[in-house]
């Protein structure tokens, strides 16, 4: 057995019942350490730990890969959802593996913000340039998801497409200034880091744990306008 499993934003609050099991019952629990470190209260004591950094991945999943095929029950975990900002680490699991494996979805930071921020999926669309390679349709969509009234959560890019450049690239999109944006960089607060518009935004610093919210220019109607 070889199952990821997505470990929520940072919290074992946020944690699937069904994920938690199957940590609790692994031979092998890997994943980058911080994500690792999130649910090692949940790891037995007699379950081998692989833990990996970006630059050594290819080669501590083909560990994994290797426990899977000899027997061993593997539990591979993501921080979030693993289809949200995941999908690259997926794709480089079941290569290691040589087929397709199980996931377990998980709570993702962006379902969070939505819940802090209190914006719907419906009205709003979730991007993350957190991946590898060409981020240029991703910016474009994103241009053109504002550009059509809708709210956009957005996962950025350490350290070369961070709130600051997304807002510098909107701003150089001609999308105006008065987009109301927030940047989170802990979900467990009850109040956004730092709120404000993108002109201003454009000269803000934050961590590589930010998540950010811009809102469109004019919320979208609830359907229950004129109701007693």
């Amino acid at each position: 057995m070889i199952v990821c499993i997505g470990a929520g934003p940072g919290h074992l609050d946020f944690l699937t019942r069904k994920g938690a099991d199957l940590i609790t019952e692994a031979d092998v629990v890997a994943g980058f350490d911080a994500v690792v470190d999130v649910v090692r209260p949940l790891i037995p004591t007699t379950a081998q730990v692989v833990t990996m950094s970006y630059r050594d991945q290819v080669a501590q999943l083909a560990e994994v890969a290797r426990l899977h095929h000899a027997g061993k029950r593997c539990a591979v975990v993501f921080m979030g959802d693993i289809h949200f900002s995941g999908f690259q680490f997926l794709e480089r699991v079941e290569t290691a593996c040589k087929h397709p494996v199980e996931t377990v979805p998980g709570i993702s930071s962006a379902q969070m913000l939505a819940s802090k921020s209190r914006v719907c999926f419906d009205e709003t669309t979730f991007l993350t340039f957190h991946r590898r390679g060409d981020l240029n349709p991703f910016k474009t969509h994103l241009r053109d998801v504002l550009a059509a009234g809708r709210n956009a959560i957005v996962i950025p890019r350490p350290w070369d497409f961070m709130p600051k450049d997304v807002a510098a690239y909107l701003l150089g999109c001609g999308l105006p200034p008065e987009h109301r944006a927030e940047v989170w960089e802990n979900l467990s607060r009850t109040e956004a880091e730092w709120t404000g518009d993108l002109t201003q935004l454009a000269e803000q610093d934050f961590s590589d744990m930010s998540i950010l919210l811009v809102r469109a220019l004019t919320p979208m109607p609830t359907g229950l306008e004129g109701e007693a």
